[in-house]
């Protein structure tokens, strides 16, 4: 599965002519745990969205949505029923945020 996060700030980053070795230091991280972040073969903490975000200057609810997003499908990616479910949840979700 492609990480929609991933792809995101491999783009961004790209734009921004930032190389993994010089954004990886800022995030605390090492070259190959972004690259794998990028990749989608590793999930970031929400504090490294934020931080990704910040340091590249974007909307940080864009990129945490992307990362969500990335983690729901994670979960029920090989389930029958994902597509039911996911919509069971949105609406326990909607109804927990009234």
């Amino acid at each position: 599965m492609k990480s929609k996060f991933g792809h995101k700030i491999r783009n961004l980053r790209g734009k921004q002519k930032l190389l993994l070795r010089e954004l990886a230091p800022l995030l605390e991280m090492d070259t190959a745990q972004l690259s794998k972040i990028e990749r989608g073969e590793r999930q970031a903490k929400k504090e490294t969205v934020l931080k990704i975000a910040k340091i590249l200057n974007v909307n940080s609810d864009e990129l945490v949505t992307l990362w969500l997003a990335d983690q729901i499908c994670e979960v029920v990616k090989d389930e029958k029923n994902a597509l039911l479910a996911m919509m069971v949840a949105e609406e326990s979700v909607k109804y927990l945020k009234k």
